[in-house]
């Protein structure tokens, strides 16, 4: 429980956005339907296709034409073509009703020239007539127009192939499209802010288990070999340790595990090398195998072992010659199915299905999510001597990554954009995080804010509509970069099935059965974020590395201060629970309350003449707290906490130690400071940690006989006790001791008891520590 409100700047805001889907509005529209968990945007749509027999200007009678599309004080311009006269273009012009100053539109086609582009011809429309379209009715058919002069009369050659139709942002056409809000973006630069839904590579584990060696052949035959193997894929690269065997035939039964994408591109490449000195290797022999001839398994039995022969390779380049006699090397490899590779923290996973989709169960239901807008957007950069912002969103769940167009040069952009998701398990996260375009400049995307939210903290079926404040630790302390609005709604196909999931384990069988290190799984997770990474920067447009790492929290590992303060008081608020009962029952012991202790006296006698009761009354009692606590269940979905992450408590140092590189780039005294500090923490952790060891020690040390004296007392007493409860009932036993510790305070005495006594005098392994 927190002492303190968090301040409302910091609080989760419940919003009344206009969707269908939350109930402010009602209507038929087929639109309204399928875009019901955002605001309907009314846009004016134009498709420019195509041009024939444009009249030329010069001597073979060829132009290098572009269009102009002109609406009010909105112009979108296509590029232009040189010397053709029936040029393509096949693009389309969005312009929001919202910002529209103008009754008509008006498409010109210019003649690109190095001084004054040339008028071709131009063709008006009145934007009373434009007809209306609604998805799912197919796309306009586009029409062939002819061209006026600046007089207003036609020309005798000259078409243009047009498409005019008012829409929303449910069209087709809506995210190829170039939008009036990015007006100030050419025509090159639109591909870098369209919305895109990309999709991340599937991940495998590749095991290698490195068996043995045959008939090597090392130059130095006099002494003997100390052998490793090197394994290889793509950037990753692992060592076996040097053979126990030293010999040429050495063996090791060592696993190395890599992570690998489909599809796959890169080969595994086996060396196997001889220390020949502390900084010198030479090469035994290597081959290559393409993983694509792996044999894949789904669960802990082992694929055959194969011998594979070692390429000696010549130290002459160039020069090679048919080997009648090669060295072997035995290895087990597969593709290891039956794990879920980890590219995101197990603590808000949002998926963690296996990588084979041959154990992927079918899907329990649908989430969705609507991106509303943002406001009060932080200025991330300057432009033009003043401070600007061109936001856009990125949602991440399970595989599939989507990405909103750039709102450009606006602090508080409306997006209006629904995205879908299959949900395969209901304990999992949705990371939706807002980011500054920063490539329009040639520059990189920098993050403003991101939020989580846990799917089963969500009631089935219901909207939630909220304004997230989008809250981030700077090196100046936390600060609130602005709100995002969102609604989210999570539906299930089968309310049993759902419920069914959560008696399965987290994690695919495989993580269990065959475990991995902890150390391992960091490695391999690194790897896999820099395998996403380099398959999602290759889209067009690119989702960029340092969203994708911002998304999956790397260097959230990094040691800091403040979250080993914020962790130390969340496990004492836990205990905080238990601590209040203790002090409850002690205050019963204590008879502050007669009444209630008269009452807890009746209630232990019932229970003990009647034991069967014991268990169903503990159920009933945990029941009535649940029905009671029902109340107060939480109606809006978890955020980000300032004050559970110690985030406004944080000193400047401590700040200044968290944002530090890793390594350090701080003076020697600023490191000093920061270690002695460490230590200091340190030693006071070290000291819990032995007090409990020590606890432990004691128990163990009744029957050790360490003390011969106190092991001779517990047997005789264990003798005694076993003699006294074989004679008497067990419920007079129970009884009398639980009499005993309810007992008025005038009986009780002021120094700890004797078997309190007994137990502290027992001797614990601490006399043997250095």
């Amino acid at each position: 429980m927190q002492k303190f409100p968090v301040p409302e700047e910091f609080a989760l805001k419940q919003t009344a956005p206009k969707i269908a889907g939350s109930g402010v509005i009602t209507g038929g529209d087929k639109v309204v339907c399928a875009y019901d968990l955002v605001e309907q945007m009314e846009y004016f749509y134009v498709r420019v296709v195509r041009a024939k027999e444009l009249p030329g200007k010069d001597v073979t009678g060829s132009c290098d034409p572009y269009v102009e599309v002109k609406l009010g004080n909105y112009k979108g311009v296509t590029k232009h073509f040189e010397k053709k006269s029936n040029p393509e273009w096949n693009l389309v012009f969005a312009f929001s009703q919202d910002q529209l100053q103008a009754s008509h539109v008006e498409v010109v086609v210019k003649d690109k020239d190095v001084v004054l582009d040339d008028f071709i011809g131009r063709v008006s429309f009145d934007l009373v007539d434009i007809p209306r379209r609604v998805p799912p009715d197919s796309p306009l058919a586009p029409q062939w127009y002819k061209l006026d002069d600046k007089k207003g009369e036609k020309l005798k050659k000259g078409e243009i192939m047009l498409a005019l139709w008012k829409g929303t942002q449910a069209d087709e056409a809506f995210s190829d499209a170039w939008h009036s809000d990015a007006a100030a973006v050419g025509s090159e630069g639109v591909s870098k802010i369209r919305g895109k839904v990309y999709l991340s590579p599937r991940l495998w584990y590749v095991r290698v288990n490195v068996i043995q060696c045959q008939d090597l052949l090392p130059s130095d035959k006099s002494r003997p070999p100390e052998v490793c193997v090197k394994v290889v894929l793509g950037n990753q690269a692992l060592k076996t340790k040097v053979s126990s065997v030293k010999s040429v035939n050495p063996s090791w039964n060592e696993d190395l595990v890599f992570v690998a994408a489909e599809p796959f591109e890169d080969p595994l490449i086996i060396t196997v090398e001889d220390r020949v000195a502390p900084n010198k290797d030479e090469i035994l022999g290597r081959c290559v195998m393409l993983l694509n001839t792996v044999s894949r398994r789904l669960d802990n039995k082992p694929v055959p072992a194969k011998w594979h022969n070692l390429e000696k390779h010549s130290l002459v380049e160039g020069q090679k010659k048919e080997a009648k006699f090669s060295s072997k090397i035995h290895l087990r490899i597969s593709l290891d199915g039956g794990y879920h590779v980890l590219d995101e923290s197990t603590y808000y996973s949002s998926d963690y299905r296996p990588s084979s989709k041959l154990l992927w169960k079918s899907s329990i239901g649908i989430l969705e999510l609507g991106i509303i807008s943002a406001t009060g957007l932080s200025l991330m950069k300057s432009k033009d001597g003043r401070g600007t912002t061109d936001a856009y969103c990125v949602a991440k769940y399970g595989p599939k990554w989507v990405r909103t167009r750039t709102i450009i040069d606006n602090v508080s952009p409306k997006w209006n954009e629904q995205y879908t998701w299959e949900v395969f398990d209901p304990c999992t996260v949705i990371t939706i995080g807002v980011f500054d375009n920063g490539h329009l400049q040639g520059g990189v995307d920098t993050s403003i804010g991101k939020v989580r939210i846990r799917l089963s903290t969500l009631e089935t079926d219901r909207v939630y509509t909220h304004s997230y404040p989008l809250i981030v630790l700077k090196p100046s302390g936390v600060k609130k970069m602005g709100e995002v609005q969102l609604a989210v709604r999570f539906s299930c196909t089968s309310y049993l099935n759902m419920l069914h999931k959560y008696i399965y384990p987290l994690l695919p069988k495989m993580h269990y059965v065959h475990p991995l290190s902890v150390i391992q799984l960091d490695v391999l997770r690194y790897q896999a974020i820099q395998i996403v990474s380099a398959r999602l920067g290759r889209a067009e447009p690119p989702l960029k590395k340092e969203a994708i790492e911002y998304m999956l929290d790397v260097g959230s590992h990094i040691w800091s201060v403040r979250k080993a303060k914020a962790n130390f008081v969340r496990i004492m608020n836990i205990m905080s629970g238990v601590a209040a009962v203790a002090k409850w029952f002690d205050q019963i012991c204590q008879w502050k309350n007669p009444l209630t202790t008269i009452l807890i006296h009746i209630l232990f006698v019932i229970l003990v003449l009647y034991p069967e009761l014991i268990f169903p009354t503990l159920f009933l009692y945990l029941f009535f707290i649940g029905i009671w606590n029902y109340r107060w269940k939480p109606r809006h979905p978890p955020h980000m906490d300032i004050r559970l992450s110690h985030a406004d408590a944080v000193g400047p140092d401590e700040l200044d130690e968290e944002f530090d590189t890793f390594p350090t780039s701080k003076s020697s005294d600023i490191v000093r400071m920061r270690y002695d500090r460490l230590r200091s923490i340190g030693g006071r952790i070290q000291t819990v940690i032995g007090d409990l060891a020590m606890q432990g020690e004691r128990f163990q040390s009744l029957l050790s006989w360490r003390d011969p004296r106190a092991s001779a007392l517990f047997v005789v007493v264990c003798l005694v006790a076993a003699v006294a409860l074989y004679i008497t009932p067990f419920q007079i036993v129970i009884l009398l001791a639980g009499c005993f510790v309810l007992r008025h305070p005038k009986l009780r005495s002021k120094v700890p008891g004797p078997w309190t006594n007994f137990f502290k005098r027992l001797p614990a392994r601490s006399d043997l520590m250095l």
